[in-house]
């Protein structure tokens, strides 16, 4: 059963935050939704995380006319493995995006004009360090849960290792410790795409700079598949609207990642993409540490990892790194390495594949007390 028409909500934090680059950010608006209602011990909220260009809609519609329901809707609800009649589900927007949470395309208040190229450097430790006083201002002192894939997997390593008296546990979905040289060297030549835009005029753009756009999203695309779900879903198939000699002629998969990079533009910001790309690139979960095993000695909560034997773009040993550092130091930690053939983006595709195994991590969370 799905949890029906949701309300977006928002909370502004007139003070802000100090970044991790020793900037003041403020004043942070932080968008979010809940689903489920927080018990009277406020014990039963779980924290959704959303990965690089996603948004606080997590489940339901936010009208009767949306055709498409939130970006994660079927694990949320009664009776699914984000049980809405047992849990209070939290999800919230990033800083840095463009989906409502401060970012490059909100209005700088001492300038009366939009950040752009102005916001500072954030990273995912400033990403969650938001988070945490929006949970403080919505009166819940202990997480039962911090959930999330891809970019929702570093958010949940930070919360584990930065507030780990705020979390009962933590699943980490597809992610990694550090982004590999091979994922910075895509994402770099993504930002060359929309550098070299002559619509992006250096983040002083008026209308999104539409060809490097479409185009750095392509390339997100193929590290989010694999070469057995691309083989599936398209083969070496010509379109049909196309003569094969036809010079321009295209590829199935060709028309996929036009037909993905230009829908992309009409719904996320140009500068947003490059702020949370440099996050990504810039992820460590050692950062301030002298190792691993440094930056994972706080951890006091139970940790589920889960990889995709697919996955090129953060591949199963990035995972298994983490869950060997953690068994050494003696941590509460359970991996599994699920067999996929959807790539990177089989942590959305394939939820009913490590359901059952999620559910049963937090009613053992709960069961613990949070």
């Amino acid at each position: 059963m799905s949890v029906g028409i949701v309300t977006e909500q928002s909370i502004t934090l007139e003070s802000g935050i100090k970044l991790d680059s020793g900037r003041i950010l403020a004043p942070i608006t932080l968008v979010y939704e809940t689903y489920g209602t927080l018990n009277a011990m406020r014990s039963n909220a779980i924290l959704v995380e959303h990965a690089w260009t996603g948004d606080a809609h997590l489940a339901g519609r936010r009208s009767a006319e949306e055709s498409k329901p939130g970006w994660w809707d079927a694990i949320v609800g009664p009776g699914r493995l984000l049980d809405t009649d047992r849990y209070c589900i939290i999800c919230s927007n990033v800083i840095g995006s463009c989906y409502g949470s401060t970012g490059p395309a909100s209005i700088n208040p001492k300038t009366g004009k939009r950040y752009n190229l102005s916001f500072p450097v954030i990273t995912v430790r400033d990403m969650v360090r938001a988070q945490k006083t929006l949970v403080e201002r919505l009166g819940i002192d202990r997480l039962l849960c911090v959930m999330g894939g891809s970019m929702g997997g570093m958010q949940a390593l930070e919360w584990a290792t930065q507030y780990p008296d705020s979390i009962a546990s933590a699943v980490v979905l597809a992610s990694t410790p550090r982004p590999s040289p091979q994922a910075i060297a895509l994402n770099a030549v993504a930002r060359w795409a929309i550098y070299n835009d002559p619509a992006w005029k250096k983040g002083e753009y008026r209308h999104n700079p539409k060809d490097g756009l479409a185009l750095a999203r392509g390339i997100g695309h193929i590290t989010f598949l694999s070469d057995e779900s691309m083989n599936a879903k398209f083969g070496r198939r010509f379109s049909a609207k196309d003569g094969l000699f036809d010079f321009f002629g295209q590829f199935e998969v060709e028309r996929y990642l036009n037909y993905n990079g230009y829908n992309f533009v009409d719904r996320f910001d140009a500068n947003s993409f490059l702020y949370l790309a440099k996050a990504l690139d810039l992820y460590d979960v050692s950062w301030g540490c002298e190792s691993m095993a440094e930056a994972f000695e706080p951890v006091t909560a139970p940790i589920q990892f889960f990889a995709f034997s697919s996955d090129w773009l953060y591949p199963p040993y990035q995972t298994e790194e983490m869950v060997d550092c953690l068994k050494g130091l003696g941590k509460p930690v359970e991996y599994h390495l699920i067999t996929s053939a959807y790539g990177h983006d089989a942590f959305l595709l394939e939820a009913e594949r490590f359901a059952p195994m999620v559910s049963r991590f937090i009613e053992q969370a709960s069961g613990r007390g949070a």
